[in-house]
């Protein structure tokens, strides 16, 4: 959606409402205290009372939007920056779009919003065959103890560990091949911050989590994946420098653009808060032929309560 077409569509306040009000009604408005999903509209109060223990449910009550005091068109202007284009929007620059008077604000707002792209990307599995490796990203530790001496290289303070998985369908048309340059096919992709640590332990059940059972998996040699062979059909193999762009190009293309795309958009990025900024850049990707994503991402600001640090709200 253009810039001009948003504001065409979302004007006031008022339409950005009734916007809100129609996807929560596709979505299914569920009362709290019994949970029945029968409700009256009472205009004079903008709120629905349930049929079954008359409970008050208020427009923003159950989204991402519950206990926010901002007004609609702040999250659809919000909404609608993250995903017109490839790129992103710091917290800063849309609080200068916006014309807020604080920061703190529209920086919660934004991570709730990364916060249910990730919940909603996380409702579905990856198959087919699936590419698998991890990369590091450069990030700030707020704990971290200053007299304690920085590592180098894997495991290092200053860098944050992302398991990366991709779908990869090997492509048997060479014109295809030629065009792409590469013999395999993009699906859909996943990033999953891991605790500090390498241990088979913190990888697998992210891997489970994400990945359909018995789904053929092709990694490199590390130790971290030595348990998947339990539930997949996992291939480990030792992968030369040389050949790595060949046998995972879909996951290292993907760790090449988030980092870049990271480093051109923030000054620096909290550990705490990497998750969000890649669940942003993952939702975008795997909708990357869908021309207009506002409506998917308002579908998920309805469905989902989700803070800012990334814990469920019931």
């Amino acid at each position: 959606m253009r810039i001009l077409e948003f504001y065409k569509n979302y004007p006031t306040e008022e339409a950005c409402r009734e916007k809100f009000k129609e996807f929560r009604l596709k979505v299914g408005v569920k009362c709290k205290k019994c949970g029945s999903k029968e409700h009256y509209w009472k205009k004079n109060r903008e709120q629905w009372e349930c049929k079954q223990c008359t409970h008050r449910t208020t427009l923003k009550s159950g989204t991402v939007m519950e206990n926010s005091k901002l007004p609609f068109q702040y999250w659809f202007i919000a909404m609608h920056l993250l995903t017109s284009t490839k790129k992103s929007f710091s917290a800063k620059e849309v609080q200068r779009q916006i014309g807020h008077k604080r920061y703190q604000p529209i920086w919660a707002m934004l991570h709730k919003i990364r916060s249910v792209m990730g919940l909603r990307d996380d409702e579905y599995s990856l198959s087919s065959e699936i590419e698998l490796d991890d990369g590091f990203f450069e990030t700030v530790s707020i704990n971290r103890n200053k007299n304690e001496p920085l590592k180098r290289e894997r495991g290092s303070q200053r860098q944050s560990t992302v398991l990366v998985m991709a779908e990869s369908k090997p492509i048997e048309d060479e014109n295809i091949i030629k065009k792409y340059s590469s013999a395999k096919k993009f699906g859909f992709l996943k990033m999953k911050v891991i605790a500090k640590g390498f241990s088979a332990s913190l990888f697998t059940p992210k891997i489970e989590e994400s990945v359909t059972k018995r789904t053929k998996i092709i990694s490199d040699g590390s130790t971290s994946y030595c348990d998947l062979k339990k539930d997949f059909d996992h291939q480990p193999r030792v992968i030369p420098d040389k050949e790595i762009k060949n046998v995972l190009p879909w996951v290292h293309t993907s760790i090449s653009n988030a980092k870049r795309l990271l480093l051109d958009t923030h000054h620096r990025i909290d550990d705490d808060f990497l998750q969000n900024y890649l669940n942003a850049f993952v939702y975008k990707l795997n909708r990357r032929f869908i021309t207009d994503i506002f409506e998917n991402i308002l579908t998920a600001c309805v469905s989902y309560r989700w803070n800012y640090l990334g814990e469920r709200n019931g």
